[in-house]
């Protein structure tokens, strides 16, 4: 494999990186003129977009409060503790805003369906097919974990998380295989032997209660070295 060389920056010239922009407090939220803040609710572990609502001051100060979404209904006209009723809550990890202030990112832990419908995410109609690149992992680790819990008859998966030395051989097998490919085959070929080692190597760490989620984790922290 090879790699384009980094253009080379001039004696005096320094990398050119952005601006640390100090932390936003709640109170540079630019609320519109109803005192509105949109909200859009992303899943902590898997990036999906989960559901877009509002919030007022009330609402994002009860939110930091209780570490649960609330929101302000503009239906009802009222505030909202999601899952208050349903059991569907959401805890919240981290919230972030965009640079003009007038919009929030709530990274969430979501304890159920995020819509009222029962569906994972409010996002469930429209061009579904093909998911995007980042929604693929999280199918397959949710996948997985049904397999799990439902044990059906006959189920691979099921056979090798039941078999944590089987699962081990078999991330060591196609790891070879997907360096061989490397070596000898087309793109192709790497990019599904690629995808045997992943899904083996979800099974294998869902056999220890573990998920790509935490090998993410440690990724994050050598970077921040």
């Amino acid at each position: 494999m090879t790699f384009a060389a980094a253009p080379r920056l001039a004696a005096n010239a320094l990398p050119r990186t952005a601006p640390k922009l100090p932390p936003v407090d709640d109170a540079d939220v630019a609320f519109d003129e109803r005192g509105l803040v949109p909200c859009i609710v992303q899943d902590w572990r898997s990036g999906e977009v989960l559901t877009l609502a509002y919030m007022n001051a009330e609402a994002l100060r009860l939110t930091r409060q209780t570490g649960e979404i609330h929101f302000f209904s503009r239906s009802r006209q009222e505030l909202w503790h999601k899952g208050a009723t349903s059991g569907n809550t959401m805890a919240v990890r981290s919230i972030r805003y965009d640079c003009d202030g007038d919009a929030l990112l709530a990274l969430v832990e979501p304890a159920g369906p995020a819509c009222h419908t029962g569906e994972r995410t409010c996002f469930h109609r429209g061009e579904l097919e093909p998911q995007a690149p980042g929604e693929v992992l999280s199918t397959l680790q949710r996948t997985i974990d049904e397999r799990a819990r439902t044990r059906p008859q006959g189920s691979y998966t099921v056979t090798l998380l039941e078999d944590r030395t089987l699962a081990g051989a078999k991330v060591q097998e196609e790891a070879e295989e997907v360096v061989r490919a490397a070596r000898e085959e087309s793109d192709e070929r790497v990019a599904e032997e690629a995808a045997d080692v992943l899904y083996h190597l979800t099974v294998l760490l869902r056999g220890r209660d573990l998920s790509l989620a935490d090998a993410e984790r440690v990724l994050d922290g050598r970077r921040q070295r």
